[in-house]
């Protein structure tokens, strides 16, 4: 049986923040405004495995009221998500994701997302599909505001 779900995420842009995408940390003069550490990939992977299950969103299980998740790794909410779907008997087959910006330049940084994403998720790279795209300068990512991101998994019961 297989289970798919979607997810995505927007974060504003802002001065004094590091940049975390994919649980790596990039060069840039401006980082994303979050409760977390605002990593809008992995909150849109969250959110596509939550889903796949029909669970709680990403919100309603780490809400951003509560101080302990303040300033979180993301990669810490993804090994928790994880660690339910395997309690729910399921596994991820595959994901696909695109992350959204006009600037800073994704594809250096992509590798290691991979490592990191599939380290984290026990995945063959080749079930992990990370995608770099911009907004040819229209709306809020294309005018350099904010970075999103979207992702598709799917589930496979064990």
């Amino acid at each position: 049986m297989y289970r798919m779900g979607i997810g995505y995420d927007i974060h504003k842009l802002t001065t004094g923040r590091d940049l975390i995408i994919g649980g790596v940390k990039i060069t840039h003069e401006k980082g994303l405004l979050g409760h977390s550490d605002a990593d809008v990939l992995i909150h849109a992977i969250i959110d596509a495995m939550l889903g796949a299950l029909a669970l709680a969103d990403i919100g309603t299980l780490f809400p951003d009221t509560d101080p302990k998740y303040k300033n979180i790794d993301s990669t810490v909410l993804l090994k928790h998500v994880f660690e339910l779907i395997i309690q729910k008997g399921y596994d991820v087959e595959n994901i696909d994701s695109n992350i959204i910006a006009q600037q800073p330049k994704m594809m250096p940084y992509i590798p290691k997302m991979k490592e990191i994403l599939c380290g984290i998720l026990k995945l063959d790279t080749d079930k992990l599909s990370i995608k770099a795209k911009t907004k040819e300068k229209l709306d809020a990512v294309g005018q350099e505001l904010a970075i999103e991101a979207n992702a598709v998994v799917l589930l496979k019961k064990v």
